[in-house]
């Protein structure tokens, strides 16, 4: 099967770096589901793995953590499933990732793909749909207010793809007021589109802003970049016995100046579940389900920003090196896979 992997790793523009590739196809056991792969975006996390994660001696590392496809075959464990079904999902982060014609995935994992978008659509929402529901309804508890608030959160890095699809939930699922950021004025015109009440600029002293806002202190704040950058404004700007919650990587994070708020510190990780294997694994599948239920509903939009084609090495090279210009609108998409693209 086709697939795009690399052996070393390094810059983007790094000669040694990804490569079309061929390799077996995979064969599912246990509670796998052999799909084939119609469409994957690209995040964060795979430009920060191919740039620090050495394979394994002499074998490739195909990266690639959301996708949308069609069943092709099934583990003998296997029991929501068919041969045939179209899905979509993030994965796992210690199997091979996405980009390839077929990959295996835990069903557990996987939802069923909404009716009314198409491959490429799809394939945008998976990894970000995740982590803002998980940071924003199991971590954050934004449904339980924080007493003394009018209800309201702050979400760091608005136009990003977590905080695309955070803006849109908070929006369809609560009565929160989303008070985003966004710098640019093309993606603060998108925040706006996608709900936000109040924009402001992050690279502007965020506490200032946001005490000139009706909401009061929010108490809730959701940050997915630049954390430690904004770390003085966050305990600032929060409410006493806030929830504060992050997604990036900082090296360190000084939590001391929390307690004088006591406000509770939350750090998501969308692969937790998958990683642990935990009880409640399969609560990412109901989820994806239920952000399929509220696409097809027209309570949620797909955060597709840009379509860069086929699924070549050529192509995850462009999207890789937008992803780490910090530019990108939305998430990137790939499409299908070019037969004229040569492997190694």
């Amino acid at each position: 099967m086709r697939a795009i992997g690399y052996k070393t790793p390094g810059a983007i523009d790094d000669t040694n770096g990804l490569s079309d590739i061929d390799l077996p196809i995979p064969v599912p056991t246990g509670r796998d589901l052999l799909v084939e792969i119609r469409a994957v975006s690209v995040n964060p996390v795979d430009t920060k793995i191919r740039a620090s994660a050495t394979p394994e001696p002499g074998q490739w590392r195909v990266l690639g953590w959301d996708a949308a496809g069609i069943v092709k075959a099934t583990g003998p464990e296997v029991q929501d499933f068919a041969v045939g079904d179209s899905v979509f999902y993030a994965g796992a982060l210690q199997r091979p990732g996405t980009n390839a014609e077929f990959h295996l995935v835990d069903e557990r994992l996987v939802g069923r793909k909404p009716e009314t978008l198409d491959w490429a659509q799809a394939a945008a929402l998976p990894l970000t749909a995740l982590t803002a529901w998980e940071m924003l309804f199991d971590r954050l508890e934004i449904t339980r207010p924080v007493p003394g608030t009018q209800p309201a959160v702050l979400i760091i890095g608005g136009a990003g793809g977590v905080g695309s699809m955070a803006i849109q939930l908070v929006r369809a699922l609560t009565d929160v007021t989303v008070i985003a950021t966004a710098s640019r004025p093309e993606t603060r015109e998108w925040v706006k589109e996608l709900g936000a009440h109040h924009v402001i600029d992050h690279r502007q002293d965020l506490a200032s802003q946001v005490a000139a806002l009706p909401t009061g202190a929010p108490g809730f704040v959701f940050s997915t970049t630049q954390t430690v950058e904004h770390m003085a404004d966050i305990v600032a700007l929060v409410a006493p016995q806030g929830r504060f919650g992050l997604i990036d990587d900082p090296a360190t994070l000084d939590a001391a100046p929390l307690k004088r708020k006591s406000l509770s510190l939350h750090w998501e990780f969308m692969f937790t579940r998958s990683m642990f294997a935990t009880a409640d694994m399969a609560r990412q599948g109901h989820i994806l389900n239920e952000v399929a239920a509220l696409i097809d509903g027209g309570r949620l939009r797909t955060t597709l920003g840009a379509h860069f084609g086929p699924i070549t090495a050529a192509n995850l090279r462009r999207a890789h090196a937008l992803i780490e210009s910090g530019k990108a609108r939305g998430k990137v998409v790939l499409e299908g896979f070019d037969p004229e693209s040569g492997a190694v």
